[in-house]
C-alpha cells in the first residue's frame, strides 16, 4: 500500500509528523511526502521538519504565494502529475489550508481515495476561506479523522457515512507531547517573568488598515501594564509597516521574528496569557492550560471554548483589554484536556488505515 502525505504550511507539518511515525510500524505500507510549498520561508517551513524530525519533502512543488484561486489552481496542474506518476493508492490530507482542498480535489476526480486528518471541524462562517477548504475536503474525503466529538457531530448533520468517521483525537497534541521537554529546553533566559504571547494573521484582523491600527493601539495598552512578545507574520508584518500606529516603538512592545515550533511553544509554556487569531494555538494552550483570548468572532475548535483554557473577545477591543485585566489579576478560566488529546491520536489513524489495508488486500 502506497500512502502520499501532502503538507504545505506549518500546521500540516506538525499534524503528519506523528502520523507518519506510527504508520512506519506497518511494514506494508510504504509512505512519501509532497510538500505543496505554500509556506516556503524557512522560518515556516524548512526549520519545522528538521525540529520534528521528518524527512526532508520527497516532492516539492515549490507553488509559493498568490490568491486563493492561483495558488489551489498551482497546487492542482503540478500535484496531479505526482498523482498519475506515483498512483498512491492512499493520499492523507491534513487541516484546512488550500493544498488541502487541493490535493483532494485532483484525488477525487482521478479516483484515488482520501484521508482528511482533522475532519469536521466547523465556524461555520464562510467568509473564510478556510470554512470553504474543510467542507469541500469532507465532502469528498474516504476516511474522516475527527479531533473531537463535535466533528462527528458536525459531519453527520452534513450527510457524511458514519462509517468513514473516525473520533481518532488530535494530532497536534501529539506533535505537543513529543516535542514539549525538548521546547523547555529551548526557552530564553531572557524571559520577563510575566509576559503576553501574541500572533496575529488572518485577513480579518491583519488586511483593515483601520481595524489593525485599533488593534495595534490596544497592544500598546496592553504592553504598557505587561511586557508584550509577539512574533510577527510575514504579512503581518507588511500591514503593520504600512499601519498608522506607532507600535515597533511602543514601551513594553517586543517585535519579533516567526519563531520555529520549539522555541514559540516554549513561550507558549511560559505565557501569563496569549492573545492569538491562530486555531492551532488555541488548542496548544487549552492543553498546557494557558489562558487563551482569541481575536476572532467564532472557532472551528469550540471545545477549546467549552472544555479549554480559551475565550472568543471577537472584535470587541474593551472585551479584550477587560479580559486581560482579569488574567493579570488572577482570575484565570480553568479548563480542562479535551478526550483523546493524549498525545495517541497518530496511533489510532494507522490502526485505523492499518485495518483497511489488511482488509483490502484480503478482498483482493
Amino acid at each position: 500500500m502506497k500512502i502520499c502525505h501532502v503538507v504545505g504550511a506549518r500546521p500540516n507539518f506538525m499534524k503528519a509528523a506523528p502520523v507518519l511515525r506510527a504508520l512506519r510500524s506497518y511494514p506494508a505500507i510504504e509512505q512519501y511526502v509532497v510538500h505543496t510549498g505554500q509556506h516556503y520561508d524557512f522560518n515556516m517551513s524548512d526549520v519545522f521538519f528538521q525540529q520534528l524530525e521528518m524527512a526532508p519533502p520527497d516532492i516539492n512543488l515549490q507553488v509559493g504565494s498568490g490568491s486563493h484561486a492561483q495558488q489551489t489552481a498551482q497546487i492542482m496542474s503540478r500535484f496531479e502529475a505526482v498523482v498519475l506518476e506515483r498512483q498512491p493508492d492512499l493520499v492523507l490530507v491534513y487541516g484546512d489550508v488550500n493544498s488541502t482542498v487541493a490535493a483532494a480535489l485532483v484525488c477525487a476526480k482521478l479516483g484515488i481515495r482520501v484521508g482528511h486528518v482533522e475532519a469536521g471541524l466547523r465556524s461555520f462562517d464562510r467568509a473564510m476561506p478556510e470554512e470553504i477548504n474543510r467542507l469541500v475536503t469532507d465532502q469528498l474525503a474516504d476516511m474522516l479523522f475527527t479531533p473531537s466529538a463535535d466533528g462527528n457531530a458536525n459531519l453527520a448533520r452534513e450527510g457524511v457515512s458514519p462509517e468513514k468517521v473516525h473520533l481518532a483525537g488530535n494530532v497536534m497534541i501529539d506533535t505537543l507531547v513529543r516535542m514539549l521537554p525538548a521546547a523547555r529546553q529551548a526557552i530564553p533566559a531572557d524571559l520577563p517573568e510575566r509576559f503576553v504571547l501574541v500572533t496575529l494573521h488572518r485577513p480579518s484582523n491583519v488586511d483593515n488598515p483601520e481595524w489593525l491600527d485599533k488593534l495595534l493601539e490596544a497592544l500598546a495598552a496592553i504592553g504598557r501594564k505587561i511586557p508584550v512578545l509577539f512574533p510577527v507574520h510575514p504579512r503581518t508584518r507588511q500591514h503593520i509597516a504600512a499601519s498608522e500606529s506607532s507600535l515597533a516603538s511602543a514601551r513594553g512592545i517586543r517585535l519579533m521574528d516567526p519563531l520555529p515550533y520549539l522555541q514559540f511553544l516554549g513561550l507558549q509554556t511560559r505565557a501569563t496569557l496569549v492573545v492569538t487569531d491562530s486555531g492551532g494555538i488555541q488548542e496548544e494552550t487549552t492543553f498546557l492550560g494557558v489562558p487563551c483570548l482569541t481575536v476572532r468572532e467564532n472557532t472551528e475548535r469550540p471545545i477549546t471554548v467549552t472544555s479549554g483554557t480559551n475565550l472568543l473577545v471577537g472584535q470587541d477591543l474593551q472585551k479584550l483589554l477587560t479580559e486581560v485585566e482579569r488574567v493579570l489579576d488572577g482570575n484565570v478560566k480553568q479548563g480542562c484536556v479535551p478526550p483523546l488529546w493524549d498525545g495517541h491520536a497518530a496511533d489510532r489513524i494507522a490502526a485505523v488505515i492499518g485495518e483497511k489495508n489488511v482488509l483490502a488486500v484480503a478482498k483482493g
